[in-house]
């Protein structure tokens, strides 16, 4: 059940809506987010709810912005359809983020979580 009310969702493009509605991938090396590197907070394009720090970011050069963490009960993990792969979606709305995978090896942490960038805002962090 969806925390942030539909009320309060921002209205979607279609290119948004498509990905976090309906589960589709954004191309690959193309998203805003792919190779950003601001220090803040990642949160859900419809929603607003805060789902990554920046610190969790890393560069596994899959074309997809990665994280090897995600903020406390922010996301969801669900099967995918495809029944092989664990998509990854908000837990303020339920919009589609992409898909966690384990065991790669590209931090410590031993995950990541591949996100489509136009499923994302981000918050910079404010100066001290």
């Amino acid at each position: 059940m969806p925390e942030v009310p539909p009320s309060q969702w921002r209205k979607l493009t279609r290119a948004e809506a498509a990905v976090i509605e309906h589960g589709a991938t954004e191309p690959p090396f193309r998203g805003e987010f792919e190779s950003f590197r601001g220090a803040g907070t990642y949160t859900c394009r419809r929603c607003g709810t805060a789902l990554y720090r920046s610190t969790d970011k890393f560069d596994s050069g899959c074309g997809w912005p990665s994280f090897d963490d995600a903020l406390p009960g922010a996301v969801l993990r669900l099967p995918d359809p495809d029944g092989t792969r664990t998509e990854i979606r908000c837990a303020g709305c339920g919009g589609h983020l992409g898909h966690v995978f384990e065991g790669e090896r590209f931090t410590p942490k031993n995950t990541r979580h591949c996100v489509n960038s136009i499923s994302l805002l981000f918050v910079p962090e404010s100066p001290p």
